[in-house]
């Protein structure tokens, strides 16, 4: 087990628009030495898996790192269950299918470890309250009350130690997003986003997440390096 460094850190990566743009913003903004750790947790849209490789190595990591987590198992959720995806949907429409049960404190808490295996004294994850499907763990509520659980139940913050969690997208939108990307020389085309992607891997076009997305990057004039289906 490494010695803390404020200089260090775990960055939840899974290969989507947020999660590659904030690790740009870690390692390029932040000049930290980041760990990034993606999750095989029995997703249907598995095409995730690679894009999170693609970007750790383009961006420049110490080591990316995929972890196995049945999720499909407990089902219950449009990624991994025989759920259909919602499609189309009014900005308005509620918690989604395609909310996992849990998935952020699962996967924070696996990160958590990792931290204090590599010696990361912050966690760094994209998620974001204002262009989002209303998924509760992405609220500033919970991360404040992870980063106090992850000192308290760690031995990291036994010994004095003070976890973090970094969340620079929270109160940006999607285009806000997208620009700070672009600055940080993030290439856009090896992200997906999709959560019901083609048998190509490319992008849907309907899903909630493919809406926020291509509404971003239209909002500010730019052009998605991602095709869509006419």
């Amino acid at each position: 087990m490494s010695e803390p460094s404020p200089r260090r850190a775990v960055v939840l990566l899974s290969g989507g628009l947020d999660s590659s743009t904030a690790l740009a913003w870690a390692v390029r903004q932040q000049q930290w030495q980041c760990h990034s750790i993606a999750f095989d947790y029995g997703q249907r849209h598995r095409v995730e898996l690679q894009a999170s490789a693609a970007v750790a190595q383009a961006i420049g990591v110490v080591a990316h790192h995929q972890i196995p987590v049945d999720l499909r198992s407990i089902g219950a959720s449009a990624l991994t269950d025989d759920i259909d995806v919602p499609k189309d949907r009014a900005d308005d429409a509620g918690i989604p299918d395609t909310y996992v049960p849990a998935r952020n404190l699962i996967f924070l808490s696996i990160a958590t470890a990792l931290a204090e295996s590599v010696g990361a004294s912050t966690l760094v994850i994209g998620a974001n309250v204002v262009d989002y499907s209303g998924y509760p763990d992405c609220r500033p509520a919970f991360l404040d009350a992870f980063e106090q659980v992850a000192t308290l139940g760690t031995k990291l913050g036994s010994e004095g130690n003070r976890l973090s969690i970094a969340a620079p997208l929270l109160t940006l939108n999607k285009s806000e997003i997208i620009e700070l990307g672009t600055e940080l020389g993030l290439d856009y085309g090896l992200t997906r986003s999709c959560y019901d992607p083609l048998p190509d891997g490319m992008p849907c076009g309907h899903c909630d997440s493919c809406f926020y997305r291509r509404r971003g990057f239209e909002s500010i004039g730019l052009q998605d390096p991602l095709p869509y289906p006419a």
